[in-house]
């Protein structure tokens, strides 16, 4: 469904009197099959939002070629515009025009007729949970149910592939777990491919088989999210012993089965141990022969911000 090779885009800037060049896509690969859900995750600054403006054909590449939904992005730009849905990260609807004639005029916008567009836009209406709202403007409705009818309006000509722009990005806890379930049903129940990019990393591991990651311009790592976690060095064992002068000496014991530098502050050790399961009950009783009380003790698993952190050096979470 995206097929790239050598994608990359060159900026010209302007300094002391001299043309500088600024890579802001250093030249991608990008695979995505049909039916998937796939999350492109970056920095600010890495080359997220220029990829994705390249693929779809609101920014023309500078090097490198890219296929989406068959079509050549630099020169069938008009065939990839008709056959993908775009949502924005800022939304596209009006908030004075009604819900109902902002979904018909953007299918009409896409070469259907009016008919077409109102019984496709009530289907998905319904599909969305927007029932009841068609009449309604969309500064009346919730932050979520805009999010919806932004889905919406980008599905109306039954796109292939759809392009989610931070999809789930101001809204509550309870409206992003709903958007996640419409989501996987654009795949699930409408064969459709969706290619995401989000800033929260248990939303990209909830949805998508599989994740890009870019850095610095170039594609730093591409795998399922168990596949990527399991890249992580074991699992984070953190020790809060009762007295802070026993700390070095749990250090020392946890040291010993460690996979990675021991974190030690005040009370707390913390280190990354593989296969922290097997190795949890000797290092208990290692520390009870050694006299050494615990307040706590805490065994978590890798999650994707440990794999950005270990592959950009720094959290999404931070950067967003």
């Amino acid at each position: 469904m995206i097929h790239a090779r050598g994608l990359a885009r060159t900026f010209e800037g302007r300094g002391r009197g001299r043309k500088d060049e600024v890579k802001a896509v250093a030249g991608v690969d990008i695979d995505v099959e049909t039916g998937e859900i796939v999350g492109f995750l970056g920095p600010n600054g890495a080359g997220k939002t220029t990829t994705l403006r390249m693929l779809t054909t609101l920014l023309k590449p500078t090097a490198g070629t890219a296929t989406v939904a068959g079509f050549d992005v630099a020169t069938q730009s008009k065939e990839v515009r008709k056959s993908i849905g775009y949502v924005s990260q800022s939304g596209s609807t009006s908030p004075e025009a009604r819900a109902g004639e902002e979904i018909m005029d953007h299918g009409m916008l896409y070469g259907i007729s009016r008919r077409q567009a109102e019984s496709r836009g009530r289907e998905l209406f319904g599909q969305l949970d927007l029932e009841g709202l068609w009449e309604r403007k969309p500064q009346a409705m919730s932050g979520g149910q805009r999010r919806r009818l932004d889905i919406a309006m980008g599905l109306v000509h039954d796109p292939q592939l759809v392009f989610l722009d931070e999809p789930t990005t101001g809204l509550d806890p309870q409206a992003r777990a709903n958007l996640w379930t419409h989501i996987s049903e654009l795949r699930d129940t409408r064969g459709a491919t969706v290619f995401l990019t989000t800033h929260y990393l248990d939303e990209a591991d909830a949805l998508c088989d599989r994740i890009l990651v870019i850095d610095h311009g170039s594609i730093v790592a591409s795998d399922t999210p168990d596949a990527l976690k399991r890249q992580v060095a074991g699992d984070l064992v953190e020790l809060v012993v009762a007295d802070a002068a026993q700390a070095a000496a749990a250090a020392e014991l946890l040291g010993r089965v460690a996979d990675a530098e021991l974190a030690a502050e005040g009370a707390t050790v913390s280190a990354r141990v593989r296969g922290a399961g097997h190795e949890i009950a000797g290092l208990i009783r290692g520390l009870d022969a050694a006299g050494i009380a615990l307040e706590s003790i805490e065994v978590r698993r890798p999650t994707l911000d440990d794999v950005f952190l270990d592959l950009t050096g720094r959290s999404l979470r931070e950067d967003a």
